[in-house]
């Protein structure tokens, strides 16, 4: 893959990108803290597509959010409508893994004229909140954003302790580990630092209830194919999947044996699922 730069209203985006022009266009979007390194295993088995991976705001090489201005949901999804704008794309297919699965659902449910098809890995449409946690959840969100104006971030004297610190979160080989490590850090003095913008932790301010998200999912028009590792997340119980699944006009469900990153532990695998998807899907008429 190769990189590559645009510029939206909030400022640069970079990523990676690979295919010809007239190929089937593919929006891929990473998860929380990952860039656009989460798509690199997969891109030798996506050869057919015209794949764009993003380092959406905040993350990998791409602009932070001024000061002042929230990391939300709202937000995220205008800013992917304008990535797609940049590219010059009036249609175009969603990949998202993790967060970018949450908002490339939101995407596909707001924009629906924009999305031909949509792919999720390990989730789909967002996580709920029940609404007697919302003053909790509000507290905590201050809380945090107060405490960062003092928080430094870590040095790493090398990338090692960074590598070993994203094997054991996310239960990754080394060498999946080190793509997102090496696209994530910057050299600073001293060492290395992550370039992600620290902001991206502080607790979500609200969070949809659990109608809220069955209902956008239930607007859903295009075609919908969603990936599950098993077994599942503690923060979305496979009872609650599959309930979100069974709202989708056009969902179909893949589970797989594996880890949260299973799209780049098993990419092969993965990608079969995803080139049958996009293969599938007829232009809007």
């Amino acid at each position: 893959m190769n990189a590559f730069e645009i510029e939206i209203p909030i400022g640069k985006i970079t990523g990676l990108r690979q295919g010809e022009a007239g190929a089937p266009k593919v929006l891929a979007l990473h998860g929380w803290l990952d860039n656009a390194a989460s798509f690199v295993p997969m891109a030798p088995h996506l050869r057919d597509l015209d794949l764009v991976a993003v380092d959406l705001p905040g993350h990998g090489s791409s602009a932070h959010l001024p000061l002042g201005v929230a990391y939300t949901f709202e937000l995220a999804v205008l800013n992917v409508l304008d990535i797609a704008d940049a590219l010059g794309w009036t249609e175009f297919h969603l990949l998202g893994h993790s967060m970018g699965a949450g908002i490339a659902s939101l995407v596909a449910a707001s924009a629906p004229e924009r999305v031909l098809s949509l792919v999720c890995i390990e989730a789909l449409g967002g996580l709920a909140e029940d609404a007697g946690n919302t003053a909790q959840r509000m507290r905590e969100s201050v809380a945090s954003s107060r405490a960062m104006a003092t928080r430094s971030l870590r040095v790493f004297p090398d990338i090692a302790p960074a590598i070993k610190a994203r094997m054991v979160a996310n239960s990754l080989s080394e060498p999946t580990a080190r793509l997102l490590v090496e696209r994530g850090l910057k050299t600073v003095p001293g060492g290395f630092q992550w370039r992600t913008d620290q902001r991206l932790t502080v607790p979500t301010w609200l969070r949809p209830v659990d109608a809220q998200i069955e209902d956008v999912l239930a607007h859903i028009d295009c075609p919908t194919q969603v990936i599950f590792a098993t077994p599942a997340q503690p923060y979305l119980p496979d009872d609650v999947r599959q309930r979100y699944v069974a709202q989708l006009k056009q969902g179909s469900l893949a589970l797989f044996e594996g880890t949260h990153h299973l799209h780049m532990e098993m990419p092969a695998d993965i990608a079969s699922v995803i080139m049958r998807t996009f293969e599938n899907t007829e232009p809007n008429p």
